[in-house]
């Protein structure tokens, strides 16, 4: 890092208090430092052999774990998040980045395509075609607020964008600076153990919105990937497109994450569920990007039992230290605006809390028809919010969903006689929502290859990707074909003579 003139420090989460050490706020130079060095290492980096590449992906893992308690508990200062909740976390970090290490050496993910030349066919001749997919360049990683392990320094981002054989330049969050430097300490030793050229991996740190506009702009930055708000999420998209040269930006931003609650099991089940509902809004202080905000039930004895039992349930909840003191004062704002809403009924707010930054849980009601009438009820209130929507039948119902913003997920609670309705509206939930889930609850993202943490817009900013599981390498991927390239000059895994044998289609047909 070069010398910086101001510096930045910590904020405590369950004090809102500076601490710690002090951050030197990367400029313009360390910007333009970090991405030159990243565009330097691409060719060489981008060429390693998958057996280095995933064991670079794997010597990370190693290096995070090997720093111990201290990185928990800098987690737990920085973020206000419980131990538990963090070393699960780091659990999914190196598992993840262990699980992109055996998709490198499967790879799949080269998408190779042969189709062998045909110089006898009539009335043209086919020339030899050849395909893999290749990294599109440089990435740009945004740490995310609220995982500051999973989606931040090394989070599923960054693993994906090094498994695909991109450099990446991380902009840590200023909630966190301790936890990310820390982190970024263990991948720059893996970096070294590795052999890697520096500029594989770049950190950099500050509060404010200068350094991320800085490095979105920059021309060496082929890709962008971000989790956080829709506002911070649509500017970076506008700064990508308006660029010389637009690139992608893959941003994960807001989401309701609707909840149908079916009669058949609001009937058989509905007190249980108003309990179970509670339990996963209110986990770690609502602070999931699939939260459960939004809440679909026709009335009934099954919805009175949902929703009395959430109230008791509600008013036992405890207030909840809440990220940073700016995503508590948003969390109030929204909270605010439903409290003094006319068409929206209070159900329950959990327990007063004492101390900077606590987030009061609140469930409230209102109508299908006011809902669909005012906009405004549809958006995300990122914290333990939510809003019960009660709907005269399954056609009002119907037209809610239909209305309804891209979501991350869409989630049925039903039985066996809900079916048929459940049946009815799945085409509908597909077209707005990238994971649709039955008897659960959308809070947790398993880390696996049919995963999709992904959605229509706004859920996302481009709906054909996630940002969780095996699929994620494909956002850092480009296609390239050879035609009539002689052999010497093909890729290695390319050629016919076996020297790679990684999964290609021949013809279309899998060899």
């Amino acid at each position: 890092m070069m010398a910086s003139a101001s510096v930045f420090r910590s904020i405590a989460a369950d004090t809102g208090e500076a601490m710690g050490a002090e951050y030197a706020i990367d400029g313009p130079a360390d910007i333009a430092a970090a991405c030159a060095a990243a565009d330097a290492a691409f060719d060489a980096y981008r060429e390693t052999g998958t057996a280095e590449r995933a064991a670079f992906l794997r010597r990370i893992a190693t290096e995070i774990e090997a720093l111990g308690d201290d990185l928990i508990v800098q987690a737990m200062l920085e973020s206000g998040l419980p131990r538990a909740r963090l070393e699960g976390e780091r659990g999914r970090t190196v598992g993840q980045l262990r699980l992109f290490a055996g998709v490198v050496e499967r790879g799949g993910w080269l998408g190779l395509r042969i189709d062998p030349a045909l110089p006898d066919r009539a009335p043209l001749p086919r020339p030899d075609l050849r395909l893999r997919m290749i990294p599109v360049g440089p990435v740009a990683v945004f740490g995310a607020s609220n995982f500051p392990l999973a989606f931040s320094t090394a989070g599923g981002d960054t693993a994906s964008a090094l498994a695909s054989g991109c450099t990446v330049v991380v902009k840590g969050h200023p909630a966190h600076p301790g936890t990310g430097a820390m982190v970024a300490g263990a991948i720059r030793a893996a970096v070294a153990a590795c052999g890697l050229p520096e500029g594989v991996f770049g950190h950099l740190v500050g509060p404010g919105n200068a350094l991320g506009t800085a490095l979105v702009q920059d021309p060496r930055i082929a890709a962008v990937g971000f989790t956080g708000s829709r506002t911070g999420g649509l500017a970076l998209v506008r700064l990508a497109q308006a660029r010389t040269v637009p690139i992608p930006v893959y941003a994960e931003m807001s989401s309701v994450n609707p909840v149908v609650l079916f009669p058949a099991a609001l009937a058989a089940r509905g007190a249980a569920l108003g309990t179970a509902f509670v339990g996963s809004l209110t986990m770690g202080a609502g602070q999931f990007c699939t939260n459960p905000g939004l809440v679909l039930a026709i009335p009934g004895p099954g919805l009175d039992a949902f929703e009395a039992a959430a109230r008791t349930a509600m008013a036992a909840a405890s207030a909840a230290t809440m990220l940073t003191p700016g995503i508590h004062a948003a969390y109030e704002q929204g909270v605010a605006h439903l409290l003094a809403h006319d068409n929206v009924e209070t159900l329950a707010q959990g327990a007063v809390g004492e101390g900077a930054s606590r987030g009061r849980a609140a469930l409230f009601a209102t109508g299908a028809p006011d809902f669909l009438s005012d906009e405004s009820l549809g958006h995300e209130v990122f914290g333990a919010a939510s809003l019960v929507v009660r709907c005269a039948d399954e056609a009002e119902l119907a037209k809610v969903l239909a209305t309804t913003e891209g979501q991350l997920t869409a989630t049925l609670q039903m039985d066996a006689d809900d079916v048929p309705m459940a049946s009815r509206l799945l085409p509908v939930l597909e077209r707005k929502a990238g994971r649709i889930l039955a008897n659960g609850w959308p809070t947790g993202v398993e880390v696996a290859h049919a995963m999709v943490h992904g959605g229509p817009f706004p859920a996302t900013s481009d709906g054909r990707t996630t940002s969780v599981g095996s699929l994620a390498i494909d956002r850092f991927l480009r296609p390239v074909c050879y035609q009539n390239l002689a052999a010497e000059l093909l890729p290695a895994v390319l050629r016919d003579d076996g020297a790679m044998a990684f999964p290609r289609l021949i013809d279309g047909i899998a060899a």
